[in-house]
């Protein structure tokens, strides 16, 4: 295990972690990107923190992590107890976006969707969404069972190496899915990171058939998710993709079950979804 994911192990008190707070993206201005990774790092965390924690975390400069943090309290963005010398985000941060939609924020039926199959379940309930190359987990509800995954939001899966990146995959076209596969080839360090297409398309095909992906031991070793596209508010909306995350024994033995209580929620987040869509203007001229 990388010392930067003992780190954070650590920091939430967890044995086991799928996932970690990723690097930034070439060509992002290091103190915009910096400045999104010390409040994601908060909604990680959900506690105050040490600017010596945060840098250590981050791997950024302690100096240059300071100056970061006391910006962002003089920006309203953090409280900062001078006591304590901790950090915590304000009501500033937790108001921030929620005007964009408020079937994923509050109380809307997206999160309300996660919440029950978290109860149901026991696992953890993973939001995911397709950036470039990747499927990035945007919100996460931890789970409550005895044997679990400590899932940490915002980690990036492969596209074609997980099961969020099969279900976002297999909404494509096999033409479109081999395009994406071979860019990804293309940009792979070593043999290792290449995939085989025609597994992939195979893959992808079992997802479309039986309307879910089963992945296990692909990214985290004794981890795995049981995933589904869910259905967009909006003709256009980039795909979404819930997922339950858990250990593999636990997803196997219960596979059945899991996938029903998951079908069961997306139907009627569904029926939801359509009685709240906007109508379309015509289009028909007069």
């Amino acid at each position: 295990m990388a010392k930067a994911h003992k780190d954070l192990a650590n920091a939430l008190a967890a044995d086991r972690i799928a996932g970690e707070q990723a690097l930034l993206p070439d060509g992002v201005i290091k103190s915009a990107g910096r400045a999104l990774q010390v409040l994601e790092l908060f909604d990680l965390l959900q506690r105050e923190s040490t600017v010596v924690e945060i840098a250590d975390l981050l791997k950024l400069p302690q100096s240059s992590t300071s100056m970061l943090l006391r910006s962002l309290v003089r920006m309203g963005y953090l409280h900062h107890d001078p006591h304590a010398r901790t950090f915590i985000p304000t009501m500033s941060v937790a108001l921030l976006g929620n005007w964009i939609d408020r079937n994923v924020v509050g109380d809307g039926d997206l999160l309300l969707l996660m919440k029950r199959l978290n109860r149901e379940t026991g696992q953890a309930v993973v939001l995911a969404s397709r950036t470039g190359l990747f499927a990035r987990y945007i919100h996460v509800i931890q789970a409550t069972a005895a044997a679990r995954l400590y899932i940490v939001q915002g980690s990036l899966r492969s596209l074609v190496r997980s099961g969020v990146g099969y279900v976002l995959l297999s909404q494509m076209g096999d033409m479109m899915a081999r395009r994406l596969a071979l860019r990804i080839n293309a940009e792979a360090k070593d043999d290792a990171e290449k995939v085989d297409i025609p597994t992939l398309l195979e893959n992808l095909q079992t997802v479309r058939e039986q309307g879910y992906a089963l992945t296990t031991n692909l990214v985290t070793l004794g981890g795995g998710v049981i995933a589904m596209q869910l259905p967009g508010p909006r003709d256009g909306d980039c795909s979404l993709v819930i997922a339950l995350a858990g250990i593999t024994e636990v997803l196997r033995t219960h596979e059945a079950d899991f996938v029903a209580a998951m079908r069961n929620e997306i139907s009627n987040y569904g029926k939801s979804v359509a009685r709240n869509r906007p109508i379309k203007p015509s289009s028909d001229r007069e």
